[in-house]
C-alpha cells in the first residue's frame, strides 16, 4: 500500500465488523499476531441479492485458491475487489464456516452472561449480527471466504486444515471494483484443531486506489477478467442491471 492511510483499525480475534467499501477503495487486513481466520463476505449495497458466487470466482480463474491476480465475483458476473497485493499466498475458498454446534463440540460453552466479553462467538451468528445491520437475514447467507487460512487436499480428496499458514505481519489487499458491502469476522475456521479457541486480531487500513489500468495484473490474469472488469465498469457507468 503506497497511498496514504484515510482510515486504520484493528479488529479483536472472535468478533465482527462490516463496512461500505466504495468504488476505488483499497483495504489491506493485516494478520497481527500469526495463524488469523477473516471469514469474509461481499454484497451489492445497493441490490443485496447481487452477493459473492464461490463457483464463478473459482472455475473461471482454473483454482482452489484465492492469492495476488485473482478477482472476486458475484453472481451477475461483476468484480466486487481484486487482490492487487498478497505476502500469505493462500487464502481457503472451500473451507465453510464455523457454527454454534461446532464451536461448541470443539472448545466448550462461553456464552456471554458467564464469560463477557471472554464469550466464543463463532462465524455463522457473528454474519447474522453484521447482516441484519443491512435489512439480511438468514436466508441471504452465501459460502464464504476464509483469508489467511489454507486447506489443503491429499490424493484421496480429503481436506486438511494447514496451521500457521499465515505469519506475523503477512497481509492482503482488495481493490474494490464496485460498490461493496463487506460481511467480516475473525472468528477461527471451523476446521482449526487448536486446543484452545484461538482469538486471532487483525488489523485493517483503507486508502485510494490507484487507477486500474489495461495492463493491471488482475485484468490480464485470466481471460474471464477482462469480461469480468467490462462488465463492472459497464455497471459503474449505469449502463448495468
Amino acid at each position: 500500500m503506497t497511498n496514504p492511510i484515510i482510515d486504520e483499525g484493528s479488529i479483536p480475534g472472535g468478533a465482527h465488523w462490516s463496512l461500505q467499501a466504495r468504488k476505488g477503495t483499497v483495504l489491506r487486513l493485516i494478520d497481527q499476531q500469526g495463524g488469523a481466520n477473516v471469514g469474509i463476505l461481499f454484497f451489492n449495497p445497493l441490490n443485496t441479492l447481487e452477493r459473492y458466487n464461490a463457483p464463478d470466482t473459482l472455475k473461471c480463474q482454473h483454482t482452489f485458491k484465492l492469492t495476488r491476480g485473482h478477482c472476486l465475483y458475484s453472481d451477475m458476473g461483476r468484480i466486487f475487489c481484486s487482490i492487487i497485493d498478497d505476502t500469505v499466498g493462500w487464502h481457503d475458498t472451500v473451507g465453510g464456516n464455523s457454527n454454534k454446534k461446532s464451536v461448541e463440540e470443539k472448545w466448550g460453552e462461553h456464552n456471554y452472561q458467564d464469560y463477557h466479553n471472554d464469550w466464543y462467538l463463532n462465524g455463522h451468528d457473528s454474519f447474522l449480527v453484521e447482516m441484519v445491520k443491512y435489512g439480511m437475514n438468514q436466508r441471504d447467507m452465501a459460502a464464504n471466504l476464509n483469508l489467511f487460512s489454507k486447506v489443503g487436499v491429499d490424493e484421496a480428496g480429503n481436506m486438511h486444515f494447514i496451521e500457521n499458514n499465515s505469519k506475523p505481519g503477512d497481509t492482503i489487499e482488495l481493490r474494490f471494483e464496485m460498490d461493496t458491502l463487506v460481511i467480516l469476522h475473525t472468528c477461527p475456521h471451523p476446521m482449526n484443531p487448536a486446543a484452545d479457541y484461538p482469538k486471532k486480531p487483525v488489523a485493517y487500513q483503507l486508502s485510494v486506489a490507484d487507477p486500474v489500468s489495461n495492463d493491471d495484473l488482475c485484468r490480464r490474469s485470466h481471460e474471464e477478467n477482462k469480461r469480468g472488469f467490462n462488465n463492472t465498469e459497464h455497471y459503474n457507468l449505469g449502463y448495468g442491471c
